[in-house]
């Protein structure tokens, strides 16, 4: 008796994670992968569309952020819309917690469960190197990043406050 397999378009892949949302009347489908040093041009179009900072004389530079790809590849994430770069994620694990970076959506893009597909992925990742705590760096002022994360399992913690040092203020 011949096995029944679930059609094509409900089947899982095994290299690339794919996320489906439905906006009426068609299927939307992007493709979460990691991103190359040659989606840097598209990766600064896009911070500067979602209104992320860019600083591209520090942490922002196309050679900073080459080095860092480099380290871990895999965490450096995109969502791709036929081609088109309309997100993307940086997670870093630093042996003790995970952390989840620059998170950027188009704003067209927005409310379709691509940022839920960029952090889900990030989370895999981050858990099967071990971290058991993952954490995210919003402004206080950003009220819609802040219950995205929230609705995504995340939790505020009040008594805590970024401080950080910089070599240079451009950086």
């Amino acid at each position: 008796m011949a096995k029944l397999r679930a059609p094509l378009f409900l089947r899982r892949p095994r290299r690339r994670y794919i996320a489906h949302f439905l906006p009426q009347p068609f299927r939307l489908t992007v493709q979460v992968q990691p991103l190359t040093p040659g989606d840097y041009d598209a990766l600064v179009d896009l911070w500067k569309q979602a209104g992320l900072e860019y600083r591209p004389n520090g942490r922002d530079s196309k050679l900073s952020i080459v080095v860092q790809m480099s380290l871990d590849p895999e965490l450096f994430l995109g969502a791709f819309q036929n081609g088109r770069l309309i997100g993307s994620v940086i997670a870093t694990f630093d042996g003790r917690r995970g952390w989840v970076n620059r998170l950027a959506i188009v704003p067209e893009e927005r409310r379709k469960g691509v940022a839920k597909a960029l952090i889900a992925r990030a989370e895999k990742l981050l858990r099967q190197r071990g971290a058991m705590i993952i954490g995210a760096h919003v402004e206080r002022e950003n009220t819609a990043s802040l219950r995205f994360f929230e609705s995504c399992g995340y939790n505020l913690r009040g008594d805590m406050v970024y401080v950080s040092k910089r070599e240079r203020s451009d950086v």
